[in-house]
């Protein structure tokens, strides 16, 4: 470990309202020397847009911008290979901070530890510098209360699917739970639909896109005509069978 005053901090964001910044994660903004977040080529990304209304000028802006995202297959090797080196290179961006003793947070939507990019600093980092992360409200929780949809109850058993799985794994999986969120729907969403008709569920799903942002919207599923989704989108499969 290290013993200069260097520190790195994961901010969970929360899903897209900016009012979903937990007081603590306000406070550990204050703290930053150095504010990094991850960001498709030519857009600055949602997490910094959320935490727009507390943006410092004295900040050290440090945006960690993916080399591919849709473009190449998320199995190939080109695909593993880029995003590994990004990886690496983004530690040794924020690291350079560290070593000069800057206070480096790190910004993540929803929670840094729930299906976040941020992750994969972290594993990199916590070893070696102090450490702290700042949970987030998640998309998840966000969108079940944005619908007003109780998902859980009792003995309910609940699974979270990224909507990436083969349309086998979705289907066998859906079909050994009480309640699903699904995930990354993006272009998956025709093959989420085809499991969901599979296993019975379709009726009851509800899907939403960029929950709690200001152009959020939803609909049942079963009601939507299209397949198109855009990347913040989620399909809730609520329990909770027997309702009063």
């Amino acid at each position: 470990m290290h013993t200069k005053s260097g520190r790195l901090i994961g901010v969970g964001t929360g899903p897209g309202d900016p009012e979903l910044l937990t007081l603590k994660a306000v406070r550990a903004l204050e703290e930053a020397d150095v504010v990094a977040f991850f960001a498709k080529r030519g857009s600055n990304g949602n997490a910094r847009g959320i935490v727009g209304p507390h943006w410092r000028e004295t900040w050290i802006e440090l945006p960690l911008v993916y080399p591919v995202t849709t473009e190449i297959h998320k199995d190939s090797k080109e695909y593993r290979e880029a995003i590994l080196g990004f990886y690496e290179e983004s530690v040794h961006k924020i690291e350079k901070h560290l070593e000069a003793g800057r206070i480096v947070a790190v910004l993540s939507e929803g929670d840094p530890l729930f299906y976040g990019s941020y992750m994969h600093l972290h594993v990199r980092l916590a070893g070696h510098w102090p450490t702290e992360v700042i949970p987030g409200v998640t998309a998840m929780s966000g969108c079940w209360s944005q619908t007003g949809t109780p998902i859980v109850q009792g003995d309910d058993i609940l699974t979270v699917l990224p909507g990436t799985l083969s349309e086998f794994e979705l289907t066998r999986r859906l079909a050994d739970t009480d309640a699903a969120v699904i995930m990354k729907v993006g272009r998956n969403l025709p093959k989420i639909r085809r499991a969901l008709a599979a296993t019975g569920m379709l009726e009851r799903a509800i899907y939403v896109e960029r929950g709690t942002m200001a152009n959020t919207s939803s609909v049942r599923l079963a009601d939507k005509a299209d397949d198109e989704a855009p990347y913040f989108s989620i399909v809730l499969v609520p329990g909770w069978a027997e309702k009063p």
